[in-house]
């Protein structure tokens, strides 16, 4: 039996979405093999802990579930991560669980992004997902599409502008204009679940787009808009060793851009409860030829090892339906509901969804414990009897 820690929630616009895709898998961890204690990262970066955090239906009020919780912090302590009562005191038992494996299930920046994974990695904890690199990678958009550009990788090409760098509105529009002409879509940098993402058919459009991104980022992407586009999404699991496609899925929208009501909210209007990302109408196999989807799965394999991915993945795909070519459009490193909904034509059931993952989280930490991190040096003796100042 591991004990197992789901991190969920944080400083992050996808905040809410984040507690649906952890209360959703909760229910399907195998309870002969697991004991799941369910940690809440609020907007201010607290832990809190509580079983009433396994219902979604307690999150109606935050600041009275809050109030029945339990606010927690993590250490090591003799090669055992626990999970301690905060702040201690000498009247309960301060130590609440000691903890197998981390398993983030979060979206968004300063927790997707390999902020919290780099404090598992501190912690010294088996986690499930991406490691610290590849989340980063992931998250910026842009950053992400330069790599994969240098290995030839079918994207499309794109302008970067900072809030702090580029503050002339006319100079933007026109680089822009110069560059790709219209329609464009404008996005955020660094956030997922379609926020702050809109597509600019003209000049005024555009200035109103530019602005609306930057509300939500300090860094924007804008790169050409395929006009007669088809979505097609899949997701990859895996590890360094090994990674495997799950089925293929078309999205079905009636916006020009899957936004995040469609994605959240209006399928789950028609459902007992919000879903998340299982939710959304979208078509499984997607109507593809033969040919696009050999040259998908092809790039998602190869795109997973290239970016030393980990766990599940989510990867977006663009067709261009007038000529017919496929461009990457992004990778979610966390995706919406662990894309459970792409495994299932394939056979693989949620719960064993998550038996996977913990276990390639569970081989890649043994993994790097036979990786040297020590080195013997005579730096500070040598310092020290030559009295060497810093």
């Amino acid at each position: 039996m591991k004990n197992i820690a789901v991190f969920f929630g944080g400083r992050s616009v996808e905040h809410d979405v984040s507690i649906i895709s952890a209360v959703q898998a909760m229910n399907y961890f195998d309870p002969n093999q697991y004991t799941v204690y369910p940690v809440y990262i609020t907007k201010d970066n607290e832990f809190y802990y509580s079983e009433r955090f396994k219902s979604l239906e307690q999150f109606k009020d935050k600041e009275a579930l809050l109030a029945q919780s339990t606010r927690v912090v993590f250490t090591k302590d003799s090669g055992t991560v626990e999970m301690l009562r905060f702040p201690l005191d000498g009247v309960h038992k301060n130590v609440i669980a000691t903890i197998d494996v981390a398993f983030p299930i979060v979206h968004g920046t300063n927790v997707e992004d390999g902020i919290l994974q780099g404090y598992f990695k501190t912690l010294d904890i088996p986690f499930v997902g991406c490691d610290v690199l590849s989340s980063a990678i992931g998250m910026d958009k842009y950053v992400m599409k330069v790599l994969l550009q240098s290995e030839r990788f079918p994207v499309l090409s794109g302008l970067r502008f900072t809030h702090h760098a580029d503050t002339d509105m006319e100079q933007i529009v026109n680089g822009v204009e110069q560059k790709f002409g219209y329609p464009v879509i404008v996005k955020p940098v660094n956030l997922g679940s379609s926020v702050g993402i809109t597509k600019a058919n003209d000049r005024e459009e555009l200035i109103h787009s530019i602005t609306t991104a930057f509300q939500y980022s300090s860094k924007i992407l804008i790169e050409h808009a395929i006009s007669n586009l088809k979505e097609v999404n899949c997701s990859v699991l895996g590890d360094a060793s090994f990674c495997v496609v799950s089925e293929l899925e078309e999205p079905v929208t009636s916006h020009e851009i899957l936004d995040f009501e469609e994605k959240y909210i209006t399928g789950a209007k028609k459902t007992a409860g919000t879903k998340g990302m299982a939710s959304l109408k979208r078509k499984i196999p997607a109507e593809i030829t033969p040919q696009q989807r050999d040259t998908i799965i092809k790039t998602a394999q190869e795109v997973f090892m290239f970016l030393e991915c980990c766990g599940v993945i989510r990867i977006d795909f663009m067709i261009d339906m007038d000529n017919g070519n496929v461009y990457l459009n992004e990778i979610n490193t966390i995706p919406g509901s662990l894309a459970f909904y792409l495994w299932e034509p394939k056979g693989i059931s949620y719960t064993h969804l998550i038996d996977q993952l913990i276990e390639i989280a569970v081989k890649r930490y043994h993994e790097e414990k036979g990786i040297r991190y020590d080195f013997q040096s005579k730096i500070l003796t040598n310092m020290a009897r030559a009295g060497a100042k810093l």
